[in-house]
């Protein structure tokens, strides 16, 4: 087996990987609330959740597509 195996992605296209994958999940934290089954909840229409969420999980998202294409100025 040859040691010197190289990966396609650089350790800087992973860490901004995991980054993007947080700003993903900050998004569907923002968007999540608690459900009341017995009444009518207006907060479900709230601007955090129909707005604020999905924008922030949709940049995280277009943030995980550039750190896979990004690549490094080194060689």
């Amino acid at each position: 087996m040859e040691k010197n195996k190289r990966l396609i992605l650089g350790k800087i296209n992973f860490l901004l990987i995991a980054l993007g994958f947080i700003i993903i999940v900050l998004g569907f934290i923002l968007m999540t609330g608690s459900p009341t089954v017995t009444e009518f909840n207006p907060d479900i229409f709230s601007t955090r959740r129909i707005t604020v969420g999905p924008m922030v999980s949709f940049f995280g998202f277009i943030f995980v597509i550039f750190a896979i294409l990004f690549k490094s100025k080194q060689k």
